[in-house]
């Protein structure tokens, strides 16, 4: 059975980080989106967002989806949520990364 160094997708032999920064970049909107509907559900009273649903929720409303758009980039969202917006640190869970 092959072995593949965890986090790294075999096809483009990126990681998960380097996965996510080209997504991040050639995807802008994705992020603007995941802000305002979070802010949302702060405003509306909500004391813990979950990026999975967020991520349901963005691919519900875009009529083809977001291509590329991998579960495995909640993470990576929520932390940028944090760094741009610290009072919603709570609101968040995070979990240790595995891929740096």
């Amino acid at each position: 059975m092959p072995t593949a160094v965890l986090g790294t997708n075999r096809a483009s032999g990126r990681n998960i980080t380097e996965q996510f920064h080209a997504f991040d970049t050639h995807n802008l909107h994705v992020y603007r989106a995941l802000e305002r509907m979070a802010a949302r559900r702060l405003a509306a009273g909500a004391t813990r967002v979950s990026l999975k649903d967020l991520f349901e929720d963005l691919r519900r409303q875009l009529p083809y989806g977001v291509a590329g758009l991998n579960n495995n980039f909640t993470d990576f969202y929520a932390r940028r949520l944090i760094d741009d917006h610290p009072h919603w640190a709570g609101a968040f869970e995070l979990r240790c990364c595995r891929a740096a």
